[in-house]
Parts: C-alpha cells; sequence; structure tokens
C-alpha cells in the first residue's frame, strides 16, 4: 500500500516548479506564465480525472469506460496534429482514425487476450492501459505525420521528378513514407533500449509505490512496452498511409498544394515539364 500524501506535501511539491520560472526569468525565455498555466492546468485535470475515475469504478458497467475511452481518444487525435506544422482538409479526422484504431485494437488485446481480465472493461485496468496507449500513440503519430508531410514538401520537385519518368504515387513517396515511419517509432524503441538501466518506467514504479512484488511490476511493465512499441507502429503506419492518400490522387499526381501553407501553383519542373516542345 503506498504512503498517503497531505496537502502540504502537494503544495511542497508544487513548489519546485518555482525552479522553472525562475530559471526562464533569469535566462528571459518568457515561459513563465506558460509554466504556471501549465502547471495549473495539470493539476485541475487531474482532480477531475481522480473524481470521474472514482464514480466510474463504482459503475462498473462497460458504457461509461468506453465512453471515457472515446473522449481520451478524440483528444488525443486532436492533440496529434497540434504540432504538425504542415496539414491538409481531412487530417484531424485521419489523425483520429489513426489514433483510434491502433489504441482500441492494442488495448482490447491487451485486456482480453494477454492478461485475461475479467471483466473486459474493469475500469481499474482498462482506462489506465489505454490512457497509456493513447499517449504513446498520439506521440507516433505526430512525429510522422509531421515528417511526412514536411518531406512531401521539401522534397517535392524530386518525387514530382520521379513521377514524370513514370514511377507510381507509391514508388515516387516510398522514402518519405518510410522514413516518417521510422520517426514515429523511434522515441518507444529509444525508451526500450535504456529500460532498467537508465530509466525505471513509470507503471512499474507506481505498481512498487503502491506495494505489488516487483517481479510482479516488472512483468507488467515488460507488457505494456511491447504494446506500446506495436501501438506506436501501427498508429504511424496508418497516419502516413492516410496522409499519402490525400495527398497523391489515383492519376499518380503528387498534390501538394493541399498542404495548407504549401506554395500554390506549379514548381520549377512542373513550368519545364509543361512546356510545349
Amino acid at each position: 500500500m503506498s504512503a498517503p500524501l497531505s496537502l502540504w506535501q502537494v503544495a511542497l511539491a508544487a513548489a519546485l516548479l518555482l525552479v522553472n520560472i525562475v530559471l526562464s526569468w533569469r535566462l528571459r525565455l518568457g515561459l513563465g506564465r506558460d509554466i504556471a498555466v501549465a502547471g495549473a492546468r495539470m493539476v485541475a485535470q487531474l482532480l477531475l480525472v481522480g473524481l470521474i475515475l472514482g464514480w466510474v469504478f463504482a459503475l462498473r458497467h462497460p458504457l461509461p469506460v468506453v465512453g471515457i475511452g472515446l473522449v481520451m481518444t478524440l483528444l488525443a487525435g486532436q492533440a496529434s496534429v497540434g504540432r504538425v506544422r504542415r496539414r491538409y482538409a481531412r487530417v484531424y479526422l485521419d489523425s483520429f482514425v489513426a489514433v483510434f484504431g491502433s489504441s482500441f485494437v492494442l488495448t482490447g488485446l491487451t485486456l482480453a487476450g494477454i492478461l485475461q481480465i475479467h471483466p473486459w472493461f474493469e475500469p481499474q485496468y482498462a482506462i489506465p492501459i489505454l490512457g497509456m496507449v493513447l499517449g504513446n500513440t498520439l506521440t507516433g503519430v505526430s512525429l510522422a505525420l509531421d515528417r511526412f508531410t514536411s518531406d512531401v514538401l521539401g522534397r517535392r520537385g524530386q518525387i514530382e521528378g520521379r513521377l514524370a519518368l513514370g514511377a507510381t504515387r507509391w514508388e515516387a513517396a516510398h522514402s518519405e513514407v518510410a522514413a516518417a515511419v521510422r520517426t514515429g517509432m523511434l522515441p518507444t524503441l529509444n525508451s526500450m533500449a535504456v529500460m532498467g538501466i537508465v530509466s525505471l518506467p513509470g507503471m512499474m514504479t507506481g505498481q512498487i509505490l503502491a506495494g505489488a512484488p516487483p517481479t510482479t511490476a516488472v512483468r507488467y511493465q515488460i507488457v505494456i512496452m511491447f504494446v506500446l512499441a506495436a501501438s506506436s507502429a501501427l498508429g504511424s503506419l496508418t497516419v502516413v498511409w492516410l496522409a499519402f492518400r490525400a495527398l497523391f490522387d489515383a492519376r499518380d499526381r503528387l498534390r501538394a498544394e493541399r498542404l495548407r501553407g504549401a506554395p500554390a501553383g506549379p514548381t520549377p519542373l512542373r513550368n519545364f515539364l509543361a512546356r510545349p516542345r
């Protein structure tokens, strides 16, 4: 059983945020207000989540659990687009589909197939595991989507050159797709490589603090990390594939103008190819 925390202990921990605020002030980073707002939002959000989860745990019914999961997924899909610099018309929908598909499938597989939780919607397991999978997936989706859209725009001339030489849209953009998916997978793979040596992951630490035997905590963490690795790969691949379908049409043409912020009109290569002979 973990040791209880009083309000003054939480307040003492909150005072540590002054380190960030002082550094921002001394170095003129301009982040003082952002740090204070972020800290206040985190406290308010976590307190609200604590109240909601207490209510959900008492109900023990699948509908509230699924409803909360859908809200979490919707917010994760929206957040994953927040850091993407180049966007297109249905980017939010594609992001939601990628996050929802990978997170719900893998969380369901984990609960019902690996951990064999009965009932499968047990809130004590379902919501925390879904939350971890969503957090990891949205990072991968965001990085992969940003890399792909930036590369498509930055390497527009090369891609159109391949298309002009007879390559299909997949052949022309294969290297950009592969680089984007790799970018989305790397953070989780880097974490796995040093886990247990450089860092002790949060789930394992939380279980140990709650009184679970270290061997049990380690097994749970291993399972979760394999699930997170799969979710980042599946989410990254899905969102890049959807973005690829949005930016290349069925006639094997790059539609870079669909990217918001992309320069409109033909590139110099297009002008050259369109020049009458």
